[in-house]
C-alpha cells in the first residue's frame, strides 16, 4: 500500500500575513496588535518562515525591525499572492454584487485618477465598483479611512497615524508662472518666498499645509489671490495674477494651454500611496494595495 508523506514544516499564507504586518506596522508587537493574536505567536510563526526559506527576512532596528535585501522581495511577492488568495476568497463568498469600494482622495489626486493606478485598477477588477470619497486635505483622508466613511485613500503621505501605507510614486513639486515671466529654470527654492502666489483660503487644512512647508522652507512669500477652487488657479496664472504651487502632471496641463512651469532647485518631491486600515482584509483592498505595491516595485528597477 503506497503512503504518502507529507512535510508538516511549509511556508503558509498565516506566515506570509504576519511578516506582511511586521514590515507595515516596523515592530512585531505592532504586527500583533493589527493581527489580533499574541506577539510570542507571531514571532514564531515569522522565525519559522525564515528557517523554512533560509533566509534572514527581518533585521532588529532599535526597538523596531527593517527588511533585510531578502526580505524586502519575499513581502512584495507575499503582498501580490495574499492579493490573489483574498480575490479567490471573495468569490467564494458568492455575493451577488460586489461591494463598493470607497476611495477617499483629495480633488488634486482625483483629477488624475491617482496616476492612473485607479483606471489600472478599474481595467484589472472591473468586478468592484468605485466611489470617490472627497476630502479636503490628506489628514482628512487618513480620518475618513479610520473611521470607516471611506475602505481605502489614495493621496500624499503621511495621512496619519494607525494607518497601512503603500506608497506607489513620488510626485515633483513645481511652480506654474506667467507666461515671459522671465524666471529662471530650475527656480531657487528662496525665491519662492518673493513671489506673489496663488493659495488656498487662509484657514483651511489644504491652507495650513502650505503654512506648514513654508516653514519648513523658512520663507514667507506674499499671497497674491485666494481660492479653494482649484479650476481657477490655472486661469488665474494666465490672467498674470500670481504664481501657484502644484505637481508636475497638473503643471505640463497648465503649460498646454501656455503658462510656465519651473522644476525648483533643490528638487522637492512628495510621496504619494494607498492607506487602509491594519487588517483590512477585503478583496477589493488587497487587490489595490497590491497593485500600488507592483508600481513601486517597477519603479524601482
Amino acid at each position: 500500500m503506497e503512503s504518502t508523506t507529507y512535510d508538516r514544516h511549509r511556508v503558509n499564507l498565516q506566515q506570509l500575513r504576519y511578516l506582511v504586518a511586521t514590515a507595515d506596522q516596523g515592530t512585531m508587537t505592532g504586527a500583533a496588535r493589527a493581527c489580533h493574536v499574541a506577539q510570542p505567536a507571531l514571532t514564531r510563526a515569522v522565525r519559522a518562515l525564515e528557517q523554512e526559506l533560509g533566509l534572514e527576512l527581518l533585521a532588529r532596528r532599535g526597538r523596531g525591525v527593517r527588511l533585510t535585501d531578502d526580505g524586502r522581495v519575499v513581502v512584495e511577492t507575499a503582498r501580490r499572492v495574499l492579493a490573489e488568495v483574498a480575490i479567490i476568497e471573495g468569490l467564494g463568498r458568492r455575493t451577488p454584487v460586489a461591494d463598493t469600494l470607497a476611495i477617499a482622495a483629495t480633488p488634486t489626486i482625483q483629477a488624475d485618477l491617482g496616476s492612473g493606478l485607479i483606471s489600472e485598477f478599474w481595467e484589472r477588477h472591473p468586478q468592484y465598483p468605485v466611489r470617490f470619497v472627497s476630502c479636503e486635505s490628506r489628514q482628512l483622508v487618513g480620518e475618513a479611512v479610520l473611521g470607516g466613511d471611506a475602505n481605502v485613500g489614495v493621496t500624499d503621505l503621511p495621512a496619519g497615524e494607525g494607518l497601512v501605507a503603500v506608497e506607489f510614486e513620488s510626485r515633483e513639486v513645481i511652480v506654474m508662472v506667467p507666461p515671459g515671466s522671465g524666471l529662471p529654470e530650475p527656480l531657487p527654492v528662496r525665491m519662492l518666498g518673493e513671489l506673489p502666489l496663488i493659495l488656498p483660503t487662509k484657514g483651511g487644512l489644504r491652507r495650513a499645509a502650505f503654512d506648514v512647508m513654508f516653514a519648513e522652507l523658512g520663507i514667507d512669500p506674499p499671497v497674491a489671490f485666494e481660492s479653494d477652487e482649484r479650476a481657477s488657479w490655472t486661469p488665474a496664472v494666465l490672467a498674470g495674477v500670481g504664481c501657484c504651487i502644484w505637481y508636475r502632471r497638473q503643471g505640463d496641463v497648465g503649460g498646454a494651454f501656455g503658462a510656465e512651469v519651473r522644476s525648483l532647485d533643490p528638487p522637492l518631491q512628495r510621496p504619494i500611496g494607498v492607506v487602509h486600515r491594519p487588517g483590512e482584509t477585503s478583496p477589493a483592498v488587497a487587490a489595490l494595495a497590491a497593485l500600488a505595491d507592483e508600481r513601486a516595485t517597477a519603479a524601482r528597477t
